[in-house]
């Protein structure tokens, strides 16, 4: 199945566009541009993998799938056309972006349950990301809902 994410980066690499439900912007997720069902099983299995909300690096992909991590990232490049790197980096800020909409975790918490060692590095990724610090997105988040 694939989520909202997915299919905002589909568009957004197809050049057409596709509105969030909340009618925002789409979010720039790096997602695979051809149908779920024409990838391999091995690349299926990864996206089922990571937009489950498990937290997983690349070798640890590559672990559970029984391949280096070098061929598993070609290989997920050839048949998606994404860099697995990014992609998993992009899928970790939407969690934390939904995250900070929809709980009081800190932003440490936050950085921690998403993979980061240091709330630091988190921060930056995800100011670079949305332009804007992870406190600032979540009180934006609140003002929305009013």
């Amino acid at each position: 199945m694939r989520t909202l994410n997915s299919r905002a980066s589909f568009a957004r690499r197809n050049g057409t566009s596709a509105a969030t439900p909340d009618g925002g912007m789409p979010h720039a997720t790096a997602a695979p541009p051809h149908p779920l069902t024409m990838l391999e099983g091995r690349v299926r299995k990864i996206l089922r993998i990571v937009e489950s909300g498990t937290t997983f690096t690349t070798r640890d992909l590559a672990l559970e799938i029984h391949l280096s991590p070098s061929y598993l990232q070609r290989l997920f490049k050839h048949q998606t056309g994404v860099c697995m790197g990014e992609w998993l980096n992009e899928q970790r800020l939407q969690r934390a972006a939904h995250l900070l909409a929809s709980s009081h975790m800190s932003v440490k918490e936050i950085a921690h349950t998403i993979g980061y060692e240091h709330a630091s590095s988190f921060i930056r990724a995800f100011e670079r990301r949305f332009t804007q610090a992870p406190a600032r997105y979540r009180k934006q988040s609140e003002y929305a809902k009013c």
